[in-house]
């Protein structure tokens, strides 16, 4: 009997990133990763029970190194730095940002494992917003936010933003910049 090829998590979560992205939620298989792989359907078996809880645990792995990025926001020490720095790891970070989307498509289940990994998500979630209101609290008190606007809705937009196709073409670089300014300035003219 030959024996079964040896695969790290690394290479099966950056290859389950790739299958999300190819192939969305409903086109993801454990076959498939397992071709990909070069391994048995088994293989990927001995370590997660099925694709819920693999994408979950994913997705739980993407978060945590996006927060680890994000807590890096306060050593920024003004607005305008905290939100030069936000847009860049957002925008520079689309694909994953769609990948961690598909964690709404993942049907609620009662394997212990991904109700688990379900309560970590919520949790790096609520982490994630913290850290995001001291933000918001910065540019609140340097007054570089529109006090009539709720703090839900500027983060719900900045988070958005990375979701607005560029049908034009427009180059990355200037795209970025441009989805800067609308968010801090609007798109009026005016001076």
């Amino acid at each position: 009997m030959a024996r079964e090829r040896k695969f790290t998590t690394e290479e099966v979560f950056e290859t389950t990133k790739q299958l999300l992205l190819d192939y969305g939620y409903e086109g993801f298989t454990f076959s498939l990763l397992a071709n990909h792989l070069k391994v048995s359907r088994g293989a990927i078996y001995k370590y997660f029970e099925n694709k819920e809880e693999l994408i979950s645990e994913y997705i739980i792995y993407q978060m945590k190194v996006f927060l680890s990025q994000l807590e890096r926001i306060n050593t920024y020490t003004t607005f305008d730095e905290q939100f030069e720095y936000l847009m860049d790891i957002i925008l520079n970070d689309y694909e994953l940002h769609r990948i961690r989307r598909i964690a709404i498509d993942i049907p609620a289940s009662d394997n212990a494992k991904e109700k688990e990994n379900k309560k970590q998500l919520d949790n790096l979630h609520l982490d994630m917003y913290t850290t995001l209101q001291q933000f918001i609290k910065l540019g609140r008190e340097e007054k570089r936010l529109n006090p009539r606007i709720p703090d839900s809705l500027i983060l719900g937009f900045i988070f958005q933003t990375v979701d607005i196709p560029n049908h034009y073409n427009v180059p990355r670089e200037d795209w970025i910049k441009s989805m800067k300014e609308i968010i801090m300035n609007g798109i009026s003219n005016s001076n």
